[in-house]
């Protein structure tokens, strides 16, 4: 397995926000290559445990490559599933909880899975390999209705409908197998503007939709933060307006019940250093809550 290297974003920042207890017990819901647990680790002392989830088994591969820690245990699994998992290992409650939902670099950058633009591979952009759904299926199978509402609703994709018209009269002759072959195909209906390529919307649209991301989203902030302990506090890193929205909507609601506190009232963003030196931060949106009682 190649090696991949993966840049944690604000890790500092987060490290001194949620690591209230240097041998507490902590989540790291979206462990990916393990940046941030490997940074967290080296804050923590000897009793501390960090739980680790990831729907990505070859993430989660790398991880324990790059984690040689007893500190650490994994789990493949989505973060929402950690109320019941934490519970098999006789957690119930955790002093803090990071969810980072960005795409890592191996995602991002290795052409087999499907999710860069710029490097053909396969029309997959599954996060758990073991789904049925890629972005292939939902291409060459979905009705004109529903590819119009993932691109306008998750893509924010003004050109949606001249898009999903495009798709599918190209498939009616050929399916779509390939990256570059949907990416084309988007070039010759959007123009070009500015830095982003074409597809970009589009893309980001067909591995919500693939993923169950938002729907994730929704449940996580919403029910982990009844896992903390008082004290406690949940992190959540954003790259797109939609899930930062449902974060910072769903902590408002808890902050208004009284069982928890922003921690930030307004979200928190990398500094201009940071994004000089790893230029996937800079839509990064850093928002943080903890339970008071």
């Amino acid at each position: 397995m190649p090696t991949w290297t993966h840049i944690p974003i604000m890790a500092g920042e987060i490290a001194e926000m949620i690591l209230t207890n240097p041998n507490g017990t902590y989540m790291d819901g979206t462990l990916g290559l393990g940046g941030h647990t490997r940074y967290f680790l080296t804050k923590l002392d000897s009793k501390a445990a960090v739980f680790g989830f990831d729907k990505d088994e070859q993430a989660l591969q790398m991880a324990r490559q790059n984690i040689s820690d007893v500190r650490l245990k994994t789990f493949h699994a989505s973060y929402i599933q950690a109320p019941e998992l934490l519970k098999t290992q006789g957690v119930e409650h955790v002093d803090g909880i990071l969810l980072d939902l960005g795409l890592s670099s191996y995602q991002l950058d290795n052409p087999e899975r499907g999710f860069s633009i710029l490097n053909n591979g396969p029309l997959d952009m599954r996060f758990d390999l073991q789904n049925s759904l890629t972005a292939a299926v939902i291409v060459n199978t979905w009705p004109l209705e529903e590819l119009i509402r993932i691109l306008t609703d998750y893509g924010e994709e003004r050109r949606a409908e001249p898009i999903a018209l495009a798709m599918m009269r190209a498939r009616k002759d050929k399916p779509f197998t390939t990256t570059q072959e949907l990416a084309k195909l988007i070039e010759t209906v959007v123009p070009r503007r500015g830095k982003n390529h074409p597809a970009t919307q589009t893309f980001q649209a067909l591995r919500i939709a693939c993923n169950g991301e938002l729907e994730a989203v929704e449940q996580g902030v919403r029910v982990l933060p009844e896992l903390l302990k008082p004290g406690g506090r949940m992190a959540v890193l954003t790259f797109h307006s939609l899930e930062d929205r449902i974060v910072k909507n769903t902590f408002k609601k808890l902050a208004q019940s009284g069982t928890w506190r922003l921690v930030n009232k307004h979200a928190l963003v990398p500094t201009y250093d940071e994004v000089r030196q790893n230029r996937r931060a800079r839509s990064a949106k850093l928002r943080v809550i903890e339970r008071v009682s």
